[in-house]
C-alpha cells in the first residue's frame, strides 16, 4: 500500500505541470480574445463584440474547470518543485493580464455605450430631423377614408 502511495504522490508534480500548462495556454487564448474583442469594440462592430463575449465565456468555463483540479492537488502538494512554481508565477501574471485587458475592454464597452447615448440624444434634439419626421406624418394621406 505504501508503494502505491507514493507512486501517487510521484505523479502529482507531473500533473500539476500539465494542468498548469493547460491554463496558461487557456490564459493567453483568453487574453488573445480579449485583444481581438479591444478592436471590435474600438471599431464599432457590435456582432463581433458578442461573439467575442460568447468564446470568452467557453474559455472562462474551462479555466474555472482547471482551477477546480489544479486546487485539491496544490493542497496535497505541498512542497511545489521549482518548475511548478516558475509555472504557478506565469500563470498569475497572465491571470492579472486577462484581468487588466477585461477591464479595458469594460471601460470601452462603457465609452462606447455613452457615445451612442449622446449621439441618440443629438438625433432626438436636431431641429431639422424634427421638422422632417413632422412634415413626413403631417402631409401623409389617409389610407382610409373613413367618411365615406
Amino acid at each position: 500500500m505504501s508503494g502505491d502511495g507514493s507512486d501517487q504522490n510521484a505523479a502529482i508534480p507531473g500533473r500539476l505541470r500539465e494542468l498548469y500548462n493547460r491554463q496558461i495556454e487557456q490564459f493567453r487564448t483568453y487574453i488573445a480574445a480579449l485583444e481581438k474583442q479591444q478592436a471590435a469594440i474600438e471599431a464599432g462592430i457590435g456582432e463581433k463584440v458578442l461573439a467575442y463575449v460568447e468564446i470568452e465565456e467557453g474559455i472562462a468555463a474551462g479555466i474555472i474547470s482547471v482551477q477546480n483540479v489544479i486546487d485539491p492537488l496544490e493542497s496535497v502538494y505541498n512542497e511545489a518543485g521549482a518548475e511548478i512554481a516558475e509555472l504557478k508565477t506565469a500563470l498569475e501574471g497572465l491571470k492579472s493580464r486577462a484581468a487588466s485587458q477585461a477591464e479595458r475592454n469594460r471601460d470601452l464597452i462603457s465609452a462606447r455605450l455613452a457615445d451612442i447615448g449622446a449621439d441618440i440624444a443629438a438625433l432626438r434634439n436636431n431641429p431639422l430631423a424634427a421638422a422632417a419626421r413632422r412634415s413626413l406624418y403631417h402631409n401623409a394621406a389617409p389610407l382610409i377614408d373613413i367618411e365615406g
